[in-house]
């Protein structure tokens, strides 16, 4: 009998445990995790720890492409690129400037939140736009001297839930 109440008040506990876990926050800024931002820098080491002594694996080499922060330790996030490679970054070396990856080849751009409103532009698959306002399925984009919105689905870089004003 003791075991079955032990058991079933773990249960309970977990369960009451699930809403905090997903309102994760980041221990040193205690904004939202996973949350999205941008490479400030043209380049970027990726490193394998949080700190100037652990190994170099590779460089982000084009700037304004939208990461995920997955972790913070001090002055180093982790982030996370669209395909899932990652690894630690300084922080200096990221903005809040919000941007996008087009995902999908051919992303219609139109001139309103609408399947039926004119077409303003297409875009190719990888290009990076700058993201404005969304929506639940759109999200208004300016890329390339272009503005319009797009549905949510076709880009990377900001959750499918994400409401902006």
């Amino acid at each position: 009998m003791r075991r079955i109440l032990c058991r079933a008040g773990l249960a309970l506990g977990l369960l009451l445990a699930l809403p905090a876990a997903a309102e994760e926050r980041g221990a040193v800024t205690n904004l939202p995790l996973p949350r999205y931002v941008s490479l400030k820098a043209s380049e970027a080491n990726v490193r394998r720890g949080p700190s100037l002594t652990h190994r170099i694996d590779w460089v982000f080499v084009r700037r304004n492409i939208p990461l995920r922060i997955t972790a913070e330790h001090g002055h180093w996030r982790r982030v996370q690129d669209r395909e899932g490679a990652g690894g630690w970054v300084h922080y200096s070396m990221l903005s809040g400037v919000r941007t996008v990856t087009v995902e999908e080849d051919r992303l219609a751009l139109r001139a309103r939140p609408d399947v039926r409103a004119p077409v303003t532009a297409e875009l190719e698959a990888g290009v990076i736009a700058r993201l404005g306002d969304c929506r639940p399925d759109w999200c208004r984009l300016t890329a390339g001297g272009y503005r319009g919105w797009a549905r949510k689905a076709g880009l990377w870089g900001v959750a499918p839930e994400e409401l902006r004003d």
